[in-house]
């Protein structure tokens, strides 16, 4: 098999990252001969990375340096130069701190040849550093190859905004003169996403892995997708947002705009909302005012599709009261997924709506939506078994009422399973019996099987449920953490095999009950040293 022309430019940008700097440039170098040229720009760092890039580029002659005088502040002005920098049909984009995985020009490139595309895409995983643990980004987009013809076709698409998981035709951009924005603009991908799809072009979806983005949250400096504690973080997000529906309804995609008006609702909007009862009062006033602001721009057609999703529900609340209110049960339903907390209220004419002093946000939807989509209401708690059973932990779990619909569908056991967050393993699931337990709820109890997740070492482990009902429809869904994480904060339970297992259960961003588990001294230091460090950063 004849090796591929050179035909792909990576540009990498960075900024005082000369710990990360070379591995990107290699990562991108070591995709073999498609790549043609590697343009490595540097944003005036003062870190040494300059110095670090030329002498890379000294032995290696398809690389390029580029150094602009002056620190622009954002990602948009060093990936324009880049961009203007390119001498090769396709280009792409890699971040400093980032990598590219052997392969994926590779697959980019042929995807695109094959289906004579302006753009391939393919998928990004973000790897928690140092654990390693990799999350797909939008997998359901690249669950198969495809080729769609004009963007139109795939509202989908509007979902995936980065701009490093993709092959574009460098012609494609210079003719359309789709550009990043320039200077201190944060989520300066959104638009520059949005610029593309506008142009519609043909493009190449494949499964294949084509970017590892790094997420560090310890780094001194954060990522902007990070850095949240702000509010001018959520103005930059709003900001960017607003250009993107401008870009497309000025396009005359009417849909697309529409479909990521739709997506701010279901992914912004509940990202924030699950940490922002973490915020002082004055931020929460603020990011209120300027959430309020935006939504207002949306018209009845955004609303009133499944109108009871917990993105449309939470904008829905957050217009209707001009004073930050609900936060605990807002921060509830943007869970993922989803949990309504009581109170559940009515209308004087028995409607089901959000609360007794909103009674124009119903919530009768929810009378007729499957089971399996409902969004439950479990509380759990983990308490030491009583006296002569130290070593036992038990989980208490109780499932609300919703509207009649709990009671109707028949709750009747609830699995249990819980999945370490470092690696996705997970324990033998157990099962118990759901009992009623009155005033519209019903309980269930099992022990924690702390030996079985002390057997994988420290980690941290989130809780997962299935409520099954007697009809065989069932419901997956996580459970609240009361306050205080059910009493027990941290504890040594005593063990056989590690001499002393550190427990100690907490409520996540979300409210859901998580455990974080460390056998042995050896654990127990590791949990203090990181617990340290989280305080410090």
């Amino acid at each position: 098999m004849n090796a591929p022309a050179p035909r792909v430019a990576v540009v990498v940008i960075g900024y005082d990252d000369a710990a990360h700097v070379t591995d990107a440039v290699r990562s991108a170098l070591a995709q073999g001969p498609a790549v043609r040229e590697v343009v490595a720009v540097d944003d005036c760092s003062a870190d040494g990375s300059a110095a670090l890039l030329a002498r890379l580029a000294a032995a290696e002659p398809r690389l390029r340096v580029v150094r602009l005088p002056a620190n622009s502040g954002g990602c948009g002005t060093p990936r324009n130069a880049g961009l203007d920098a390119v001498t090769s049909p396709y280009v792409m984009f890699l971040d400093s701190d980032d990598v590219l995985p052997p392969g994926a020009v590779d697959a980019l490139l042929g995807a695109a040849d094959e289906a004579d595309a302006e753009v391939a895409s393919g998928l990004c995983v973000r790897r928690e550093l140092p654990s390693g643990r990799e999350v797909p980004w939008e997998a359901e987009l690249y669950a198969a190859r495809a080729v769609i013809t004009r963007p139109a076709l795939r509202p989908r698409l509007v979902h995936d905004t980065l701009c490093v998981n993709k092959l574009y035709r460098t012609a494609f951009l210079r003719a359309h003169g789709i550009r990043f924005p320039e200077g201190r603009f944060r989520y300066e991908d959104f638009v520059f996403t949005a610029r593309v799809l506008a142009a519609a072009p043909r493009i190449a979806l494949v499964p294949d892995r084509v970017y590892v983005w790094h997420v560090r949250r310890s780094a001194e400096r954060l990522s902007i997708s990070l850095d949240r504690a702000d509010v001018g973080n959520w103005r930059a997000r709003l900001r960017a947002c607003r250009q993107v529906d401008e870009i497309l309804l000025g396009a005359g995609h009417k849909e697309l705009a529409r479909a990521a008006r739709a997506k701010f609702l279901d992914h912004e909007l509940r990202m924030y909302v699950r940490e922002l009862g973490l915020r002082d009062p004055r931020h929460q006033r603020a990011w209120w005012d300027l959430t309020r602001a935006h939504l207002a721009g949306y018209d009845a057609a955004d609303w009133a599709r499944n109108p009871t999703a917990p993105g449309r529900l939470i904008g829905r609340v957050v217009l209707a009261s001009p004073e930050p209110r609900d936060l605990p049960r807002l921060r509830e339903l943007a869970a993922r997924p989803a949990r309504l907390r009581p109170p559940y209220a009515r209308a004087a004419d028995g409607t089901p709506v959000w609360s007794d002093d909103l009674p124009r946000i119903t919530l009768e939807p929810l009378l007729t939506r499957p089971v399996r989509l409902l969004p439950l209401a479990v509380d759990a708690e983990v308490r030491p078994r009583a006296r002569g059973a130290r070593r036992r932990l038990l989980l208490r779990l109780r499932l609300h009422e919703l509207y009649g619909r709990v009671a109707r569908a028949g709750p009747r056991t609830v699995e249990v399973r819980w999945r370490r967050r470092e690696d996705e393993r997970t324990v033998p699931c157990r099962t118990a019996h759901l009992a009623p337990a009155g005033g519209g709820t019903w309980s269930a109890e099992t022990a924690v099987d702390l030996a079985a997740l002390a057997a994988l070492g420290a980690g941290t482990w989130d809780l997962r449920l299935r409520v099954c009902f007697d009809d065989g429809a069932s419901r997956e869904v996580t459970a609240h953490a009361p306050t205080g994480a059910g009493g027990l904060r941290r504890r040594a339970v005593p063990s056989a095999r590690h001499g002393v297992v550190l427990v100690q259960a907490y409520a996540t961003h979300s409210g859901a009950l998580a455990l974080r588990v460390a056998p042995g001294v050896r654990g127990v230091r590791a949990v203090a040293g990181a617990r340290l460090r989280r305080l410090l950063h």
